[in-house]
């Protein structure tokens, strides 16, 4: 039976409210983790009332933390609950650990493990090889798909309609070597579907050289990234194809594992 209209209106709205609240949590990140009503606004577009009442249930439900003296908000821990409960039943983060560990031994140097969200890399897993590293979960975050080795490795096996959405929703500069050109962009992941990996030359990050390699499912379906990264005086550019034999090699691993 087909639905009245009151229900679609009524569906429609219920989308339209969830948008909202995915549009506030991305309006957060690493560099943004605290935010005031007014600087939220500003993000998303939203007036100061429709953004007050949505942080306000936000808030209710542990999406968001207040800092009521400052009138600053922050993304709340049942975020972090639940991220822990997606890692626990991902695949993915349980079959690469062991790789990732691996290949960080093997190469000395800090490893990223990427999925894929339609969107943006999203880093599941680090390792850091050195005496102070860790890798504490704050440190999670997205990684820009066009400027990332982990990122351009995944999308240059993406659909065509999925590049031509992320070269539409614009390239953001992040250092003077980013790809911020549609058509310089698709001839980079060209070349990447050609060798098989994909390297970030300061793109994301000046002075930091990346390389990165993509994961299949089972279907063969890109569906995440395994990189190695590290300033760049400490991988010389004669090293690249020989540090890219080694993640390319792990990162089949992972993908003769899903």
């Amino acid at each position: 039976m087909a639905a009245g209209p009151g229900r679609g209106r009524q569906s429609e709205e219920a989308l339209k409210s969830l948008q909202k609240v995915v549009s506030i949590l991305e309006a957060f990140s690493t560099t943004r983790r605290s935010l005031s009503l007014a600087e939220i606004s500003a993000a998303t577009g939203f007036p100061r009332s429709t953004a007050h009442r949505f942080a306000a249930s936000m808030r209710e439900l542990g999406l968001l933390d207040q800092d009521r003296r400052r009138d600053q908000y922050r993304l709340g821990l049942k975020l972090l609950e639940l991220g822990n409960v997606v890692l626990a039943n991902m695949d993915l983060h349980r079959e690469a650990r062991p790789q990732v560990d691996a290949l960080s031994r093997i190469t000395g140097h800090l490893v990223h493990l990427a999925a894929f969200d339609g969107r943006h890399a999203i880093v599941i897993h680090r390792v850091d090889p050195t005496p102070d590293g860790g890798t504490p979960l704050t440190l999670i975050e997205t990684a820009p798909v066009h400027c990332t080795s982990v990122g351009k490795a995944i999308l240059a096996f993406q659909v065509p309609s999925v590049i031509d959405a992320i070269v539409a929703g614009g390239l953001k500069r992040y250092t003077g070597a980013t790809i911020t050109d549609g058509r310089r962009l698709r001839a980079e992941l060209k070349r990447i579907r050609q060798r098989g990996f994909a390297v970030d030359e300061g793109e994301h990050q000046p002075g930091i050289r990346c390389i990165g390699a993509p994961i299949r499912e089972q279907s063969g379906r890109v569906v995440a990234g395994l990189s190695v990264s590290g300033p760049a005086r400490g991988m010389p550019k004669d090293q690249i194809e020989e540090l890219a034999r080694i993640v390319v090699h792990h990162a089949d691993l992972i993908s003769a594992r899903l």
